[in-house]
C-alpha cells in the first residue's frame, strides 16, 4: 500500500513537471502613444495566419495608422490610394463568420472595393464607434478583438488629421503577436472565450 501511495505521488510530481501550460496568439501593437492588445481568432485561420506571418517579419514596423476617424475606425498598415493598396503582399478571400461582428474593438481587415471583397494582406483597422458598425459586417473580414488598450485607439482617432484623415503627427506602428498563458491573459483583462 505504501509502495502504491509512493508511486502515485511520484507519478504525479512528474506529470506536474512535464505538463506543458497552454499559450494563446495575441496580437500587440505597440504605438507612441501606448499599446493596444488583442485576441486572435481561430474562427478566421487564413488572416489569423497572414496577420501572424507579416507580424514576425516586422511587415508593419516602419509603417503608421494612416487614417484615423473617430467614431469609426483608426485604420494602419500599407497606405490606402485610389489604385488600391500600395504594396500589399498579397490579397486574402474573405472568412465571414456570423457570431464574428464589427463590435466596439473588433480587428478587422482592410480592402479596397472589389467584387470578390478580398482583404489586403497589409492593412488592419480597429472598430472604434462605440455601437459598432454593422453596415461592415459580411463585407469586411473581422479577425480579432480588442480587450486592452481601446482608450489608447480612442485617443488615436482623437488626434490632428489632414483632409485624408491622416495623422498631422505619425502615429508609429510596432506590431508582433506574443505567446499569452489564461492567467496572462485574464490579467490584461481577456474575459472571453479561450478556445
Amino acid at each position: 500500500m505504501y509502495k502504491s501511495l509512493l508511486a502515485a505521488l511520484f507519478s504525479a510530481v512528474l506529470l506536474g513537471f512535464t505538463f506543458k501550460e497552454k499559450k494563446y496568439d495575441v496580437g500587440h501593437i505597440k504605438t507612441n502613444m501606448g499599446d493596444i492588445y488583442f485576441w486572435l481568432y481561430n474562427e478566421t485561420p487564413n488572416h489569423k495566419a497572414s496577420f501572424t506571418k507579416l507580424a514576425v517579419a516586422h511587415y508593419w514596423d516602419s509603417l503608421t495608422f494612416n487614417r484615423v476617424i473617430n467614431n469609426f475606425v483608426a485604420q494602419g498598415g500599407c497606405p490606402d490610394t485610389p489604385e488600391g493598396f500600395a504594396n500589399s503582399p498579397y490579397l486574402l478571400k474573405p472568412e465571414f463568420d456570423k457570431k464574428i461582428r464589427h463590435v466596439y474593438g473588433a480587428v478587422g481587415a482592410g480592402r479596397d472595393n472589389n467584387p470578390d471583397m478580398l482583404s489586403a494582406g497589409c492593412q488592419f483597422y480597429i472598430v472604434q464607434n462605440k455601437k459598432g458598425l454593422a453596415r461592415l459586417d459580411d463585407k469586411y473580414t473581422v479577425f480579432g478583438q480588442v480587450f486592452k488598450g481601446m482608450d489608447i485607439v480612442d485617443a488615436i482617432v482623437a488626434v490632428k488629421t489632414d483632409s485624408t484623415d491622416t495623422p498631422l503627427k505619425p502615429i508609429t506602428l510596432k506590431v508582433r503577436v506574443v505567446k499569452m498563458n489564461a492567467k496572462e491573459l485574464q490579467k490584461l483583462g481577456w474575459t472571453g472565450s479561450l478556445e
